[in-house]
Parts: structure tokens; sequence; C-alpha cells
């Protein structure tokens, strides 16, 4: 792909969309950089860098496309494609490559690469340390970390890109190929974005579009909407189950996670010595020992892998224990299917803080839970509402509303005993109140440290 001389727009000036401005410098474009946030919301530092690289910077408004005439435009995950200078792109037959589209045309890596409602960054984070247990040189990023233009086109094709990707992520791709692609299970999430839950699986089937018989797909046989995926691809597909014993796949038979393969079984590690701990990490880490194996990965290294690996910051990250109270951080809870998991993680009685941006989510499954596992909620965030209105729908009344989430950190722990947890799984989105979720993560650990320490 030659970019040398060539007009490129990037939509975005967060992460993704900066990293795609230095690299597209580097290949020779002509660069403008648009977002709609100001300049003077962004580091000088950042702007500095930005200008002395020869980006053109546009701030505070839609860039126009008739005055650039991009020959590509770029865009980061957080723009959707329905906004109008796209659709006028779209229109004029312009090129809108997403940056993990653009970054896979340039490396020579095989990909790994994880997608799913829940579970991604966790699962990504394991597969990456496999690859590491077994000696590889392994890039580990995309949705999580380090943009994966950053590095793509260092690798060589010795090594592996392992890479989380989200349906944001997906929907601008077209030549993207994976080596292996990961389903680990599809729930109603983003509608806001994709406009109903069809729409979502279609920008996450775009994960195996082009792959062919010599690629593989891994997806969760228990999850009805990811096992019917099996039927669209030419890929090579390997089930991973939880509940069922399967003729062939990765699956869990006597406590005994097990590979079964051309009809030999193979142990590979007891359940109950997996480190991450919860039903929910169990298929986590059934669906990375499927990626480490068709990859050449032995099960003597998975096993290592699976007995090690302690999780990822901010997904039932222990943040302390104070007065008998144990605080968890799951900000990355940020769906009612991932909140539902978290809750089912524990048997300690559970003060829950939830709430934030709602995403058009369903909350009335993630109420019954809430009523069958907390002993109170605090509610905070544009999402509180939604959120009561659900759980008095299920007859639970141990709801208390927070105004801040400070007041939210300090009413949950006011309500807890001794032997209790406090969790913060918001099953929202983060952006009412916060940057992202690592922000609001962040911002709980260290209020739940300061009044530990006064």
């Amino acid at each position: 792909m030659n970019l040398s001389g060539k007009t490129v727009l990037v939509f975005g000036a967060a992460k993704s969309g900066i990293a795609s401005a230095h690299f597209l410098v580097k290949k020779g474009a002509l660069v403008y950089l648009n977002d709609l946030k100001k300049r003077e919301d962004f580091a000088a530092e950042t702007i500095n860098t930005l200008e002395h690289s020869q980006v053109r910077l546009v701030f505070g408004e839609h860039a126009d496309i008739a005055v650039i005439k991009p020959d590509l435009i770029i865009t980061s995950p957080g723009v959707p494609l329905s906004i109008a200078p796209l659709i006028v792109a779209r229109e004029k037959g312009i090129p809108i490559y997403s940056e993990m589209e653009l970054a896979a045309r340039f490396t020579q890596a095989p990909m790994v690469v994880i997608t799913g409602t829940n579970g991604k960054t966790t699962t990504t984070a394991l597969i990456g340390q496999i690859f590491a247990d077994a000696g590889r040189k392994v890039f580990v990023g995309g949705n999580i970390g380090v943009p994966f233009i950053s590095e793509a086109a260092e690798l060589s094709k010795q090594d592996v890109a392992v890479l989380e990707a989200s349906s944001f992520q997906l929907e601008a791709t077209y030549e993207f190929k994976p080596k292996a692609a990961l389903i680990l299970n599809i729930t109603p999430d983003h509608i806001d974005r994709h406009g109903s839950l069809e729409g979502y699986i279609e920008a996450k089937a775009k994960i195996f579009a082009n792959q062919d018989e010599n690629d593989w797909l891994i997806l969760n046989y228990d999850d009805e909407e990811t096992r019917k995926l099996a039927d669209r691809t030419k890929a090579r597909v390997i089930f991973f189950s939880r509940r069922h014993i399967l003729e062939e796949g990765f699956f869990v038979d006597k406590g005994i996670l097990t590979a079964k393969m051309q009809g030999v079984a193979i142990p590979i590690v007891a359940a109950e010595d997996v480190y991450i701990k919860g039903g929910h990490n169990l298929e986590n880490a059934l669906a990375a020992a499927a990626a480490g194996w068709v990859m050449g990965v032995g099960p003597e290294v998975l096993n290592e892998s699976l007995q090690t690996f302690k999780g990822v910051e901010h997904r039932l990250e222990r943040v302390l224990i104070y007065k008998g109270v144990e605080y968890i951080n799951d900000s990355k809870g940020t769906n009612p299917d991932a909140s539902i998991k978290a809750l089912e993680a524990y048997e300690n009685p559970i003060v829950l803080i939830a709430g934030g941006k709602s995403k058009g989510s369903d909350f009335y499954p993630f109420a019954l839970k809430i009523k069958e596992k907390a002993k109170a909620l605090v509610l905070v965030g544009q999402g509180a509402k939604e959120i009561e209105e659900a759980v008095v729908k299920a007859g639970y009344s141990e709801y208390h509303h927070a105004k801040t989430f400070e007041e939210a950190v300090q009413k949950a722990a006011s309500l807890a005993a001794v032997g209790d947890i406090v969790l913060l799984s918001p099953a929202c989105a983060s952006f009412d109140m916060f940057n992202n979720y690592e922000h609001r993560g962040e911002v709980f650990k260290e209020l739940v440290r300061k009044f530990a320490v006064d």
C-alpha cells in the first residue's frame, strides 16, 4: 500500500488517531487530524509533537471533505461511521479504514484477534502471556494498551500480534485476515451505535470475513449467537465449552481443562488450578488455550500460563481489604452481561456500585441478578434511573442514589459489613463522568485507598 503523496484524513485524536497520524506521516502522506474537541482540550506537548511532524490539525468542528479532498480516511474507534463527513466520503467513493485495518496492511506478523461482548481484555492478555511463556516475540494491543499501528510494521513473520478488537474497530475493516480469530460471546451491547443486535453481530462477524481454510475460527459453543457463526466461515472452526463435553475442541471434563483434537484427548490443567477465578474466566481460559494450541503452543506451556496469569487491571481487580471489607474494581464491566458475570464470581454479600452512560441495554436480567446477589445497590450517573426502574420491576428495594462518584463510593463503604464485598461493576459506559473505564477504575482505587488511609 503506497501512501506517499496521498492525502489522508484521520478522524478522532485519541490514542489510535494520533498513532495513525504519526505513522502516515512517516509513509509520506499529507495528513489531516480532525477532532470535535477544541485545541485547548489537548496537552501542549501532544499539539507540539503533531505540528512538528507536519500533521495538519482541524479541531472544534468536522473536517470539510470537499476542501481537504482526501484519498483515504482513517477512523478512530470512537467515531461513528454515521457522522456527516463519512456519509459524504462514502458517496464520493473515498475508502474509510479503521486504524486496525490500516495496521494489518503493513504487518508481516500472523494475527490472533479476540472479540466478543465480554472477556476480550482478559483473554487477550492471557494469550499474550501464553506466547511469551512459549518464547515467542509477541505484541499485545489493539483495543487495549498500544494501538496496533504503532508497531505493526516492525513485526516479522516469526512474531505474533495478539489483538483485542471491538465492534467499532471491526466495522471498518475490508481485507483484515487473522490467522486465528476468537469470538468469545455475543450479548446485546452498543445498540446505540449499531442500531440493533443484528447490526452488532454483523460488525463482530467481520473478524472472519476474509479467513480461508488455512485459518482458524475459535467459537464459544455455549453461546447460541456465537455458535451459529460457524456456518458462515471458510476457516477451520474450533469450539470451546464450559458446559458440554465436545466431540472435538476445548472443554472441561471431570474438573480438567481438556483439548480433544483428531480424536485424542489431552489434559491441560485442573480447573481449580486456573489462577483467575469465576465461570466466565474458565471460558476465557479455554478460549486462550485453543488459540495457543492452533498456533503451535504445547500443553506444558498452556498449563504453566493458566496457573500463573493473574488477570488484568480494572477487571475483578482486588484493590484492598479494609476493616474486613474487600473492595473490587470491575470498572471494565461496561454492560449488563459483564456485570452479571462479576456478581456471579463471588459468594460473599455484595454492595454494588452501578451506573454511568447507558448504551441502550436491557437492564432487567441485571436487576434479577442484583436481587439474587447484592445486599445493597448504590446508583450513580446518567444510567441510574434506568437501572432503578429495572430493579423496582424485579422487586428489589435495597437501592440508594449518589450525586457524585465519590459519594457513591462512600455510601457503599458505609453499607458494607465485615465479610462483605464492595464491587464497582457499573454495567454502563464511563463517558458521562470519566474519560474511559480506566479513568473510572483509577478514581475508584484512589478513593478507596484514601479513606482506608484516613
